[in-house]
């Protein structure tokens, strides 16, 4: 039973965690393809030169992950969020202004500052503390964003990269995040938690004075707390190398079959079908076990590659990638309410940002193996059977990882 007849203001702030998950995978994660493509083009310098540095912006955030995490546990999202929006809207502002290549990277540290703080650790211990039966679907909306900002995001700022011209259009996207993130922040995200308003999680009425408030447990025991984080960053680690790695090589890999405009057509369906599949995962995620589900979705996956494999035809090649893709948002999502259903809420962002960093450092290397094996085999056969491989054992070590849950039950 609600204390509140309104709505529990838990879904106020995973509203506005969806609003700055929008910004932030449009200007941190997607946006990174556009500052390679806008600043090579603007000034001629290689493409390996402007890459460096955005490869430290992934390894810059991925580093930053545990603090982020540890920062709202102990100060809450407001401050911690705020600093990260400063930080990636002066980075992007800045890249249209550098003049030499080297500048580059501290901007791109400010922006791998910034997405730490703005992306799934950020956003998931922010939520975490609101809910507890509806753990799995708050977190999944609130990430949903993230598709936003790859549906949206992207083509506004190249619009205005194309209107504005480098430094006037980052610097318009700039002021944009800065003007609505930070009054977002401040004004929704000025509670912790439920217990600021005299509630306690999902909005339930606080207990009758005198009694004693029933403490939801975790299923982690402290004994398997090991195997179960581990496992579990272990497991989505090797799922999402092979996903950023085919993310990033999806256009290359399907012009030859559609050619460049059927490619790119593709590579957009693939991304609204990864928006249906959070869709679909905001619906059930709380009635199921997530770890099971993440790898069954990993072993879909998997045959949608070996397909890949084995047809060289358009139709398969389409059909594969929707499955594909339909997967990516759940792959995306469930580490996060992994890490929830299991550890809880205490502490859950600096539980989760040790998982993160392991996750992030790992998949950041996808692109750039995806792309040693094609030039090594000539093709991309090898590379999406190696991708198979790797998706199903991380699939296998999601499952046996339940062990160590299992021993916390007994």
């Amino acid at each position: 039973m609600s204390a509140d007849r309104g709505l529990f203001y838990g879904w106020r702030v995973v509203a506005a965690c969806f609003v700055i998950a929008s910004f932030g995978w449009g200007l941190g994660l997607f946006g990174s393809s556009v500052y390679l493509q806008a600043v090579t083009a603007a000034h001629g310098w290689a493409v390996a030169e402007v890459a460096s540095a955005i490869t430290l912006f992934f390894l810059v955030s991925a580093a930053a992950q545990r603090f982020v995490g540890r920062s709202i546990d102990r100060w809450g999202p407001r401050p911690v969020l705020a600093i990260g929006t400063l930080s990636i809207a002066s980075g992007v502002a800045l890249i249209g202004q550098v003049r030499a290549p080297w500048q580059l990277y501290p901007c791109f540290v400010l922006i791998g500052i910034g997405w730490s703080t703005l992306s799934t650790t950020g956003l998931a211990a922010t939520v975490a503390p609101w809910f507890e039966r509806h753990q799995g679907r708050s977190i999944t909306l609130a990430i949903m964003g993230a598709s936003v900002g790859a549906i949206a995001g992207v083509p506004l700022l190249l619009l205005a990269l194309e209107r504005l011209g480098l430094g006037a259009g980052l610097a318009v996207a700039a002021l944009a995040t800065a003007c609505v993130l930070l009054p977002l922040i401040g004004w929704v995200l000025r509670f912790r938690g439920p217990a600021d308003l005299g509630l306690r999680r999902d909005g339930d009425s606080p207990p009758p004075e005198g009694a004693t408030p029933p403490v939801p447990s975790a299923n982690a025991a402290p004994a398997s707390r090991r195997v179960l984080l581990w496992s579990a960053a272990a497991g989505f680690a090797l799922g999402l190398t092979v996903q950023i790695g085919f993310i990033t090589h999806h256009l290359a890999l399907a012009a030859p079959v559609l050619g460049a405009a059927g490619a790119g057509l593709l590579v957009s369906a693939t991304g609204m079908t990864a928006f249906a599949g959070r869709l679909v995962l905001a619906r059930i995620v709380d009635r199921v076990d997530p770890r099971r589900l993440a790898a069954g979705i990993m072993v879909l996956q998997t045959m949608a590659l070996v397909a890949i494999v084995h047809s060289s035809t358009a139709t398969v090649l389409i059909v594969a990638s929707l499955v594909y893709g339909y997967g990516i948002g759940h792959v995306t999502t469930l580490g996060p309410v992994v890490v929830r259903r299991e550890f809880g809420a205490a502490a859950f962002g600096a539980t989760y940002g040790s998982a993160a960093s392991v996750i992030q450092v790992v998949s950041a290397l996808g692109p750039a193996l995806f792309g040693v094996l094609r030039d090594a085999f000539d093709g991309y056969a090898i590379v999406l059977g190696a991708a198979a491989f790797t998706t199903v054992l991380g699939a296998v070590i999601l499952l046996l990882g339940r062990r160590g849950r299992g021993a916390a039950h007994s």
